[in-house]
């Protein structure tokens, strides 16, 4: 097992595959890890896995309960789950046991920042909403690096938007 150099996590709404998809299409084997939080509904059972392989030069999981991150693969949050890492290992909630909105994105860039620091990127794509914003905060505080998606090039511009109006991005 390689650790990467780098962790790119990637916020994203359901409805940003076709960006995923579109990123993952010009990205080469680079010594970093990619995980993708997106909001998915608990009662669909997302295809990401095989859709996002057409796509990748990387190998594409779906994360488990304490899997390793590796350089040049993609983690994939389950549909159900919220994810966390500490120590380069990832870990699963069942959304189930949370009340109050299930804002993935900054359940994981919060934990990404206190685990991995400078070596820590945030990415925002399209999404509605203020999921991200918190987490791309704690990513900056850290020494990380925190990148969006143009709002004015995106069908769901709310949570790029947000994400700039920290000026963080």
């Amino acid at each position: 097992m390689k650790r990467p150099n780098y962790i790119i996590a990637i916020g994203a709404s359901a409805g940003g595959l076709e960006e995923i998809n579109t990123f993952f299409d010009h990205t080469p084997l680079a010594g970093v890890a990619y995980i993708i939080v997106q909001h998915l509904s608990t009662e669909f059972k997302s295809r990401m896995v095989e859709l996002l392989s057409k796509h990748s030069k990387l190998e594409v999981k779906e994360a488990t309960q304490g899997m390793d991150v590796c350089t040049n693969v993609v983690y994939l949050i389950p549909n159900n789950k919220f994810m966390t890492i500490n120590d380069y290992k990832l870990y699963l909630t069942d959304k189930s046991k949370m009340k109050g909105p299930h804002l993935t994105i900054n359940t994981f860039f919060n934990s990404l920042a206190a685990s991995c620091g400078k070596n820590a990127i945030g990415v925002i794509l399209s999404g509605l909403g203020l999921d991200g914003t918190e987490g791309i905060i704690a990513i900056k505080e850290a020494g990380g690096m925190i990148i969006a998606r143009n709002p004015e090039t995106t069908e769901f511009s709310s949570m790029p938007a947000h994400a700039i109006a920290t000026d963080m991005v």
